[in-house]
């Protein structure tokens, strides 16, 4: 009870803290593991040791089928090149230069454990990706690969980080043997992960439409997609990604608003909290990791080793995305007409952009605490140390100097994404006020036909933007709908002071504040546009 407690009060420390980062314009997880670290050492909080076994279960399924379900589908398929060349070629390229570098510049470190830690670090991380590069002038296609990539990174690190770990506890690895068992592996992966989205999608629609139980229901699938996969020894990351792209794309036919506005705020507040946990955990571990090891290695020597091996991941992402982005250009037509405005700075931003995260820490934390139920597995302690490292030194360094260089570089975000989102409001409201005066110009009186086409004709007048053309002006129309905020306000008022007078009951106070919150969301997007 006593480390549940304590776990629950620093997770709400964090989510405190966390409210500073759109005030200071710092990514939360550069704030959690900056908070992580600080809690760690702070003087009376105890040590709580989490089952390695239990550590991917509870943390890694939501958080990839989340990732998956915000992802594009159709962005993903049009970047899916470089995106498979970072999330295999890169992450596989990663792993051998940090396996080598480790093996070399650490004595401590055999070649089986190198490969480890390798295997560990060399994906970037989704969610500290998406947390970097948010609210910076970026162009969508940028965005797109780094989220891919690391979404689809996540399998090749964790196959890879799974055959390291038998050549640790077998002592033999096969090259062939491996590449072999991958490819089934990830095939294994993709395809259970599409049949269980196929199941799931059936599932839904088939279900009456309640929101509450669609949404667990969500949260369930990745925890059964992946302990599927895992004991039939397939991918589980590829079946979660796979599966959650695959109903994200379907999202529309089998839920109804209600769930999409609930489950999207419930799955937000749940992997805010798991993301907080997590880092929570490895901060409260660190002091014991740092005793352990500062017995057996000078805290000078160790310091070096967490930035060699920091500088190794960092320099190895940047040696790899370069000829990455060139080489296939040069020697192919078709990806130059196909990919279009690939330059040095946008490439320079992705080399720089490989944050590492909470993926890293659930590997780390999850390797076996014993090879034979007996012997200690091989600096185990040290490993978890030398990924806080980098984990640090990504997220922190090149996460808090990636908007100062995004400025350096004049980058800016495509102009055309947001045209192109204005063309099809346009075309939207357009073919809806046809579609009002194709059925309904004979049916109705001239009063009800204006009343209905005219929230459609005020979002066409914003969009056009042409005064001359408007049969009201920018500055009405902002009028407009400043009057329906105060209106809006005053209905809420008046619904709450009915309540304290007990004239309606809780249930229609909820109904009606739901109703409310719906139409101001509506207001506040619709002068978005």
């Amino acid at each position: 009870m006593q480390n549940i407690a304590t776990v629950i009060i620093l997770l709400a420390v964090v989510t405190a803290l966390s409210q500073l980062t759109d005030l200071v314009k710092i990514p939360y997880p550069i704030l959690l593991v900056l908070t992580g670290m600080g809690i760690g050492f702070f003087p009376g909080l105890p040590v709580i040791h989490l089952s390695p076994e239990t550590v991917f279960l509870i943390f890694l399924p939501p958080i990839l089928y989340q990732a998956a379900w915000t992802t594009s589908w159709p962005d993903f398929k049009a970047a899916k090149r470089p995106i498979t060349l970072l999330a295999i070629g890169c992450v596989i390229f990663t792993t051998c230069a940090v396996a080598w570098v480790a093996h070399t510049f650490i004595p401590e470190l055999g070649w089986a454990e190198a490969f480890v830690l390798g295997a560990i670090i060399s994906p970037p991380d989704a969610v500290a990706a998406a947390a970097a590069t948010k609210g910076l002038s970026v162009p969508k296609r940028v965005t797109t690969i780094l989220e891919g990539e690391s979404l689809v990174n996540d399998a090749t690190g964790l196959i890879a980080y799974r055959f390291a770990l038998a050549a640790v506890i077998t002592g033999t690895f096969s090259v062939w043997e491996a590449s072999y068992k991958f490819v089934i592996v990830a095939a294994g992966g993709i395809f259970l992960g599409l049949a269980m989205g196929y199941l799931f999608k059936w599932i839904h629609k088939i279900t009456p439409n309640n929101p509450t139980a669609d949404t667990v229901l969500t949260f369930i699938t990745p925890y059964i997609i992946y302990l599927f996969a895992e004991n039939i020894h397939i991918s589980g990351v590829l079946a979660l990604v796979s599966c959650g792209l695959f109903l994200s794309w379907n999202s529309s036919e089998i839920f109804s608003q209600q769930t999409r506005l609930q489950a999207y705020n419930t799955w937000d507040t749940v992997i805010f909290m798991l993301n907080g946990i997590i880092f929570i955990l490895i901060g409260l571990q660190l002091p014991e990791i740092w005793g352990q090891i500062n017995n057996e290695i000078a805290p000078a020597t160790l310091i070096k080793y967490g930035a060699i091996v920091s500088v190794a991941v960092i320099i190895g992402r940047i040696i790899w995305v370069y000829p990455g982005t060139f080489v296939p250009r040069w020697l192919s037509k078709k990806i130059r007409e196909r990919e279009p405005g690939v330059n040095v700075r946008l490439a320079t931003i992705v080399a720089w952009a490989g944050m590492r995260g909470v993926v890293s820490l659930a590997a780390a934390l999850a390797i076996p605490l014993t090879l034979d139920g007996v012997n200690p597995f091989p600096n185990r302690d040290l490993i978890i140390f030398l990924t806080f490292c980098v984990i640090f030194s990504t997220l922190v360094v090149q996460g808090l100097s990636l908007r100062p260089l995004i400025k350096l570089l004049r980058i800016k975000a495509d102009d055309h994404e947001q045209a192109k989102e204005q063309a099809i409001r346009m075309r939207i409201a357009s073919a809806v006020i046809e579609h009002i005066e194709e059925n309904y110009s004979l049916s109705l009186t001239d009063e009800v036909l204006n009343q209905i086409k005219t929230k459609y004709e005020i979002r066409i007048q914003r969009l056009r933007k042409d005064n001359t053309q408007q049969k009201l002006t920018e500055a009405e129309i902002d009028q407009l709908h400043s009057i329906q905020q105060e209106l809006l306000a005053a209905e809420r008022s008046q619904v709450i002071a009915l309540r304290r007078q007990s004239t309606i009951s809780d249930e229609i106070l909820r109904k009606l504040e739901y109703e409310l919150d719906l139409e101001e969301t509506r207001l506040m997007l619709e002068r978005g546009v």
